[in-house]
């Protein structure tokens, strides 16, 4: 991208750390020239955790409308999804990682961590780990009886926003869920996730 701003420049932009910034610019650029990712995929092991996060979050609106953009980078996003520690950067590669074309190896070492995510302090991040854990098994059918446990019992047992996930996921991955007519009662009612 000669004579333009660089990714990293556009994601140094913001006072916190959690404040997406230029996210969704830096998503469209990459979107229009798939060759600057490469910039964008260094970004997410930046010193600047704003920065990291913000790459992060380009990257799952990138992978939203473009997953096979990051086959190629795959190997190194199962690594960072092993050590990542800071919450935005676990909650959107959660999403991101089973967006990718992942081998039943790698998708079982994907589901180990996000597995393990579910104990995590955060709501959030707990959410998006059963997202996650749900997406996986479009690639691995033989994830699926786990997952559809873990949903039931977290449906149940999670917090406000695991509860809520857990019905949506549970009625879209398995069609004898379905909720009853005529509940009112304000634990069935879904509620909004809150990024």
């Amino acid at each position: 991208m000669p004579g333009r701003e660089s990714i990293r420049s556009m994601l140094a932009t913001g006072r916190h750390r959690l404040v997406p910034g230029r996210a969704a610019e830096v998503a469209d650029l990459i979107r229009k020239c798939p060759r600057s990712a490469s910039q964008l995929i260094e970004c997410l092991w930046d010193e600047d955790p704003g920065v990291a996060n913000r790459a992060a979050d380009a990257l799952e609106r990138l992978s939203f409308h473009k997953p096979r953009l990051l086959d190629s980078w795959k190997a190194s996003l199962l690594g960072l999804l092993a050590e990542a520690k800071q919450n935005k950067l676990r909650w959107n590669l959660a999403l991101i990682v089973p967006r990718t074309c992942l081998s039943i190896l790698e998708c079982r070492r994907a589901a180990k961590i996000l597995e393990s995510w579910l104990d995590d302090p955060s709501s959030i991040v707990k959410t998006l780990a059963l997202q996650g854990l749900a997406d996986l098994t479009a690639q691995d059918a033989s994830l699926l009886p786990e997952v559809l446990d873990l949903l039931r019992i977290l449906g149940r047992s999670g917090t406000p926003a695991m509860r809520a996930r857990s019905r949506h996921l549970l009625q879209k991955l398995d069609p004898s869920e379905r909720p009853l007519r005529g509940r009112t009662s304000l634990s069935t009612r879904p509620q909004p996730l809150v990024h």
